[in-house]
């Protein structure tokens, strides 16, 4: 989340010198802080645009839709790629997000020497439920301007459809459109890859 502009007189904007007071942890900083034991496994946080952001409490109902997104994409695509689960992605020097569900490309070492990088990130599945105004405003742009090729929105207050983002630029998606029950999705950057809508939505 970009600084805000200092304004100083009588409105109530902040002072110059609260504003210059800010900065931003890079994410070999923030890596450092949870080496370190400043941040523990159990924290929900992750890093965006150099803010430390709390993430909301996993329900059971998000936990379930994410281990179905898991296994669907598992089944479909075999050891063609990696199913990665609620794991960072570093898309730049200030952001490392932990997205729902990742599909990345196959790597022998499974990511184990390095967090995969935007090149490395075939798809971003992010389940909602009070995050989704979050997901939609805030991680959506990021992942565009990282040009992770595809995100998929599962809006668990919406039961009958998935929503698409392709064609990612410097100002957000330039394509959207809702997957609805009885469709089929094709998998970025894996041929002939195809998963059912209902099997994602249950």
């Amino acid at each position: 989340m970009a600084d805000q502009p200092w304004r100083s007189g009588r409105d109530g904007g902040v002072s110059q010198a609260a504003a210059a007071a800010r900065r931003r942890f890079t994410v070999m900083e923030y890596q450092l802080m949870g080496d370190s034991g400043i941040l523990g496994e159990d924290d929900r946080v992750e890093l965006i645009e150099g803010e430390i952001v709390e993430m909301s409490p996993i329900g059971s109902k998000h936990a379930g839709r994410v281990a179905r997104a898991q296994k669907a994409l598992a089944h479909v695509v075999g050891d063609r790629a990696i199913v990665w689960v609620q794991n960072p992605v570093d898309l730049d020097q200030y952001s490392e997000p932990e997205p729902d569900v990742s599909l990345l490309k196959a790597r022998s070492d499974y990511y184990e020497n390095r967090h995969p990088r935007p090149a490395d990130v075939l798809l971003v599945v992010e389940v909602s439920d009070s995050s989704v105004r979050y997901d939609r405003e805030v991680k959506l742009p990021l992942y565009a301007r990282a040009g992770i090729a595809e995100v998929w929105i599962i809006d668990l207050a919406v039961a009958d459809h998935i929503e698409v983002h392709s064609s990612p630029t410097e100002g957000g998606y330039r394509r959207f459109r809702s997957a609805r029950r009885g469709e089929v999705l094709d998998l970025p950057g894996l041929a002939d890859a195809r998963l059912e809508v209902d099997a994602l939505l249950g």
